[in-house]
C-alpha cells in the first residue's frame, strides 16, 4: 500500500496520543477518595463474590473496588446522553435542536448539567452506603463518617466523572476512536490478564477442574468469533440511482444500502446494565431502619449477576433497548428523504413514505435478530462460567471496539493512499483541488 510518510507520522501521533490519554485514565483510577481505609475496603470486597459490584467494575476497571475518584466511571454521562437522544424522538423541539449545529451544542451543555446532577445523587448514595460497610474483621471502611465525608465524596466523584468526560473528548479529538468507547474498553481490558491468570492459578491449585478451564477458554474463543462475525454482518438493500453523465463518465445505476444486523451495537447491553444498577443506588439512599429496606434488599440481591431474575430482566431490557436505540442509530425517515432528494429508489417500492415503511420493516427484523444475538452473548457466558468476572457484555465491548479501531485505522490509511494517487495524477495538490 502506497502511503505518504506524512500520513504514517500522523497515524503514529494519533496512536501515541490515545495511549498517553489512556495511561492518564489508568493513573487517575488508582487515586482513592479521601477518608477511606484501603485495607478494610479490600477486605470487604474480597468477601463479596458475584455481587452487583462486579457489574459496576466491569465498566470502570476496578475503580469502585478501590473507591477511587473515578468510581462512578463514565456511565452517568452515557445515561444522560441516551436520555436526551430518546427525548429527541418524542419531543419535536429537542429533535430540531439536535439537527441544528448550534442547537446540538446546547443539547451537549444540557447533557453535561444533567450528568453533574446524576453524579451528585449517585455519589451521595455511594458515600452513604460505604459509611455502613465493615471489613471481615469488623473494622469500618470509613473511619470518620458524617456529613463532611458525604459531601467530600459526592464532590470528588462528580469531579472524577467530569474529568472522564473531558478525557474522552480529547481522545476523540486526537485519537482514532470515540473516547468514551475507548475508556470503557480500557477499563475492561485491564482486568482480562488478571482474570486469565487467576483461572490458571486456580487450576494449578486444584480448585478448578481442567474441564471447567477448557470450557472457559472455548466460550471466550466462540464469543470472540461470533461477535466478530455479527459485527461485520450487513443486510444490503438494493437501491437504484438515476444515471447521469459527468465529464464523459456515467454515474449512478444499481447500488446497495448496507444495514447493520446489530444496529444498536454495544449500547443496549450498556444501557440495560446501567438500569440494573439503579435498584442498588436507590437502596443506598434508603435508611436501613425504613420499613421498605428489607424489600429493597431482597430485590437488589435477586438482581446480582448470575441470578435467574437478573438474567431474565437483563434479557428483556436488552431487547427493549435494542428496539429503542436502533431507530436512533439508523434514521429511516432521513434516509428515505435523502434517497428521494438524490433521485434514488428501492426497486418495487415507491419513494417517500413507502420507502420509510419498508426500511422500518427491514430494521425491525434486523433488530430482532440483533437483540437475540446480544442476549445470547451477554447471558450465556455467565451461565456457562458463573465464576468469571468478565461476562459476555465485557467480551462484546472489547471485540466491538477493537473491530471499530482496526476499521478506523484502515480507513485512515486508505485515505492517505487515495491522496497519494490523486497527487500522482495531478488531480490533487494539497488544498488545491480541481474538482
Amino acid at each position: 500500500m502506497n502511503i505518504g510518510q506524512g500520513k504514517l507520522e500522523e497515524l503514529k501521533k494519533k496512536i501515541l496520543a490515545t495511549l498517553l490519554l489512556l495511561i492518564v485514565f489508568r493513573i487517575a483510577a488508582q487515586i482513592p477518595v479521601p477518608g477511606v481505609d484501603g485495607a478494610a475496603l479490600k477486605s470487604y470486597f474480597d468477601a463479596q463474590a458475584r455481587s452487583i459490584f462486579d457489574l459496576i467494575n466491569t465498566f470502570n476497571g476496578g475503580a469502585l473496588k478501590r473507591l477511587s475518584v473515578l468510581a462512578l466511571g463514565i456511565m452517568p454521562y452515557i445515561t444522560t446522553s441516551i436520555i436526551f437522544s430518546l427525548l429527541g424522538e418524542v419531543i419535536p423541539q429537542i429533535q430540531e435542536l439536535q439537527e441544528d449545529s448550534d442547537g446540538h451544542k446546547k443539547i451537549q451543555k444540557w447533557t453535561r448539567y444533567a450528568t453533574v446532577f446524576l453524579c451528585m445523587v449517585q455519589g451521595y448514595g455511594m458515600a452513604t452506603f460505604f459509611e455502613s460497610v465493615q471489613s471481615q474483621s469488623g473494622l469500618p471502611v470509613i473511619p470518620e463518617p458524617g456529613v463532611f465525608f458525604r459531601l467530600t465524596t459526592m464532590i470528588t466523584l462528580t469531579a472524577g466523572t467530569i474529568f472522564l468526560m473531558w478525557l474522552g473528548e480529547r481522545i476523540t479529538e486526537y485519537g482514532l476512536e470515540n473516547g468514551i468507547s475507548l475508556i470503557i474498553f480500557a477499563g475492561i481490558a485491564v482486568d482480562m490478564p488478571a482474570e486469565f491468570i487467576g483461572k490458571i492459578t486456580l487450576f494449578q491449585n486444584g480448585e478448578l477442574s481442567g474441564f471447567a478451564l477448557l470450557g472457559t477458554v472455548l466460550v471466550v474463543i466462540m464469543a470472540f468469533f461470533v461477535i466478530s462475525f455479527i459485527e461485520k454482518s450487513y443486510r444490503n438493500v438494493s437501491v437504484q440511482y438515476a444515471k447521469k453523465v459527468v465529464h464523459n463518465r456515467v454515474y449512478g445505476g444499481a447500488q446497495s444500502l448496507p444495514m447493520k444486523v446489530d444496529t444498536g451495537g454495544v449500547m443496549p447491553p450498556i444501557l440495560a446494565s446501567s438500569l440494573l444498577m439503579a435498584p442498588a443506588t436507590v437502596f443506598n439512599l434508603v435508611p436501613k431502619e425504613s420499613f421498605i429496606a428489607p424489600y429493597l434488599e431482597t430485590v437488589t440481591s435477586s438482581l446480582y449477576p448470575g441470578q435467574l431474575l437478573f438474567n431474565v430482566v437483563f434479557g428483556l431490557l436488552i431487547m427493549y433497548m435494542a428496539y429503542f436505540y436502533a431507530p436512533i442509530q439508523f434514521k429511516t425517515k432521513r434516509v428515505s428523504q435523502q434517497m428521494q432528494k438524490n433521485n434514488a429508489f428501492i426497486p418495487g417500492i415507491r419513494p417517500g413514505e413507502k420507502t420509510k415503511e419498508f426500511l422500518d420493516f427491514v430494521l425491525n427484523r434486523l433488530t430482532f435478530f440483533g437483540a437475540l444475538f446480544l442476549i445470547i452473548i451477554c447471558i450465556v457466558p455467565s451461565i456457562v462460567n458463573p465464576q468469571t468476572r468478565l461476562g459476555g457484555t465485557a467480551l462484546l465491548i472489547v471485540v466491538s471496539v477493537s473491530i471499530r479501531m482496526i476499521m478506523n485505522i484502515q480507513a485512515f490509511l486508505f485515505s492517505g493512499r487515495y491522496e497519494t494517487a490523486y497527487k500522482s495524477r495531478g488531480k490533487y495538490s494539497g488544498t488545491n483541488k480541481r474538482f
